[in-house]
């Protein structure tokens, strides 16, 4: 083992230059050379490879983002390529293979979600040494305990609900904020309890709008005249399906979640003549710095990745397991979902602090 190469894929996130710094770090070391990729595998693609020497990751510990630069579009098996002055799908699987040969890396590490490391996988198969590390602040990667940059997240959403008491207690409205998430509810379900919700809402549990109701119209004759409703972005009503804002051609998964905010603040008013505010915290979440636990967390996943290559160890992802981090085999960590269950304890202690969670 002489040379590594990582790249950052999907959506940026809080931490992902701590692990990009921790890998280099730790591969000097043992004297590893680390080359960095830029823009994910759109990089890979095109042979866009950069030095990752200690002066590259000095300082950026606490910057968020990413100094590799990422996409979420660009699939190498299914990569759109100008031929001929018309774009074309190609499978350019090949060309990245070739480009790690010619620059003579002897693994690859992919810091990404279940996208970016579906992905990683299908090159896995093809022979190549990868090693995944888990990345997003849905923290929906069932291998593992925890993804980074989870906690950042929550507690940007945290930070917002405590805003919107404020507000919300002013007025005398319900408010409700729409957090990020796709199909699991966690970001919700902890920012919910962190942030002293009233309603939480989240995708595994469809939601009855007279159950919402019915929460907020209880409150207001104990006389709390405001309510706080968090509700992921995948949720939906019972019977009902959830709200896409548009299809993205080129990603993983095309679908772009947003709106079901609106929707609610919406029937809520028309329906039961309850004055709402919406908020949409978006992209707020994927930026900013780490806080601490997310810092240290992506320091000891990078470190563990540089640890699997040097003992040959590929096909797995790194992944936390109590208070260890663990390697677990790269395709049990893209099979399928971590959602919320019904048995979360979170789950039923947000249910025995009163909290509405819609069913």
């Amino acid at each position: 083992m002489r040379k590594i190469a990582v790249l950052t894929g999907g959506g940026d996130c809080p931490g992902l230059n701590a692990v990009i710094r921790a890998v280099a770090k730790s591969a000097h070391q043992y004297g590893l050379e680390v080359l960095g990729i830029r823009d994910g595998f759109r990089g890979a693609v095109e042979g866009d490879f950069m030095p990752l020497t200690l002066k590259e990751v000095s300082g950026i510990l606490p910057r968020g983002g990413t100094i590799l630069g990422t996409t979420n579009r660009d699939n190498p098996f299914a990569y759109e390529t100008i031929v001929n002055g018309a774009a074309q799908i190609l499978d350019r699987s090949g060309d990245v293979i070739r480009n790690l040969k010619e620059h003579d890396v002897d693994a690859l590490l992919v810091i990404g979600g279940d996208g970016s490391l579906n992905i990683a996988l299908k090159f896995a198969g093809l022979g190549l040494n990868v090693i995944g590390i888990p990345k997003t602040i849905d923290n929906d990667l069932m291998a593992t305990d925890q993804t980074f940059g989870f906690q950042t997240a929550v507690d940007t959403a945290t930070e917002a609900l405590d805003r919107l008491h404020t507000t919300a207690e002013s007025h005398h409205r319900v408010m409700v904020l729409e957090v990020m998430g796709r199909y699991a509810g966690w970001i919700a379900l902890y920012a919910g309890v962190a942030g002293g919700a009233d309603v939480i809402l989240i995708p595994e549990i469809p939601y009855t709008l007279n159950r919402v109701a019915q929460a907020i119209q209880k409150r207001a004759k104990q006389g709390k005249k405001f309510s706080i409703i968090v509700v992921a972005e995948g949720a939906k009503p019972r019977g009902g399906e959830i709200v896409v804002e548009r299809l993205v051609s080129g990603r993983f998964d095309p679908i772009k979640l947003g709106g079901i905010g609106a929707k609610i603040g919406n029937d809520l008013e028309e329906q039961y003549g309850l004055e709402t505010r919406v908020t949409v915290l978006g992209h707020l979440q994927r930026g900013g710095s780490p806080n601490s636990y997310d810092r240290v967390l992506s320091s000891r996943y990078g470190v563990a990745a540089v640890d699997a290559a040097l003992e040959e160890e590929f096909g797995i992802m790194v992944a936390l397991r109590g208070r260890d981090i663990v390697r677990v085999p790269l395709n049990k960590a893209v099979d399928k979902l971590k959602q919320v269950l019904l048995i979360d304890p979170l789950l039923i202690a947000a249910r025995n602090l009163g909290l509405e969670i819609g069913d």
